[in-house]
């Protein structure tokens, strides 16, 4: 018995030791990466690279957040924070309600919206940017975050997900709902939408991360660098020619960019990850 047990913590030692080691691995870069952004320029390109932290941290993320290199940081978070959410938030809501509206309504063709919805998938806006565009410029969206964000807002996997869920909700609630004389969209708000609560963490997780590192899309929509988003800003960043690169900046943009969706993550970990393996409808 003793045998076992000590093989048994011998095992967890070690899968504890490979996850450690794991975590190094992954973390080392972003270190250096906060390393560059706490020195100056010259120690940057004077070798060895330096791996303890200077005293530059102050005046590094000052200056990233406050003037930047094109525009100021703080202004292209803003701009990233603001699109990414309105993505997410006009993703969910759309495919809630479209998805309702295939589940719980019969109305002729139902079955064929809900595949041409599903078929959308194999047209993202990579392939159908040049009408996209045009039609957002002709409505004069352009520079603006409903230009930025209206065109990316209908999502087929999000339907999809919800659809599926919903088919799984009794049918008895729904008749239950009837007899008590609530309205669909009373039976929606009270019993479907507290109900679709892990989903919509999940999908918000996911889908503000995809809104939060769109780059095309932008680059093509902002010829204002007011409305650069904070993707965009980094690439801007990297000087063209025998420009003098600003690493420390540039390191300190990147650090920043990275917060938002890490926190994100960490405040909505539990409803995410129980959003994805939670098998109780």
């Amino acid at each position: 018995m003793s045998g076992m047990v000590e093989k048994k913590g011998r095992a967890t030692w070690l899968v504890h030791l490979g996850l450690i080691i794991g975590i190094a691995i992954v973390c080392f870069p972003i270190y250096l990466a906060f390393v560059a952004s706490t020195v100056t320029t010259n120690d940057l390109v004077r070798p060895p690279m330096p791996l303890i932290p200077g005293d530059q941290f102050f005046a590094n993320y000052s200056s990233a957040l406050l003037s930047g290199i094109n525009a100021p940081v703080w202004k292209m978070l803003l701009n990233s924070t603001i699109m990414a959410l309105g993505i997410a938030i006009g993703k969910i809501v759309i495919s809630l309600l479209s998805a309702f509206a295939i589940v719980y309504f019969r109305f002729p063709l139902r079955n064929v919206f809900f595949w041409l919805i599903f078929l959308t998938l194999m047209l993202p806006v990579e392939v159908r940017i040049v009408p996209t565009y045009e039609v957002v410029a002709n409505f004069g969206m352009l520079n603006s975050y409903s230009g930025l964000i209206l065109p990316l807002i209908a999502s087929a996997t999000a339907t999809f997900l919800f659809r599926q869920f919903y088919m799984t909700v009794p049918d008895e609630l729904a008749e239950a709902a009837r007899v008590d004389g609530a309205t669909p969209m009373r039976f929606f708000l009270d019993i479907l939408l507290p109900m679709s609560r892990t989903n919509i963490a999940a999908l918000f997780v996911i889908l503000f991360i995809y809104g939060w590192n769109q780059y095309l899309w932008p680059l093509l929509m902002t010829t204002d660098p007011e409305m650069n988003t904070i993707v965009m800003g980094i690439k801007q960043m990297f000087p063209s020619a025998d420009d003098l690169t600003q690493w420390p900046v540039i390191m300190a943009t990147a650090l920043l960019a990275m917060l938002p969706p890490v926190l994100v993550v960490i405040f909505m970990q539990n409803l995410f990850i129980k959003g994805l393996v939670d098998t109780e409808k």
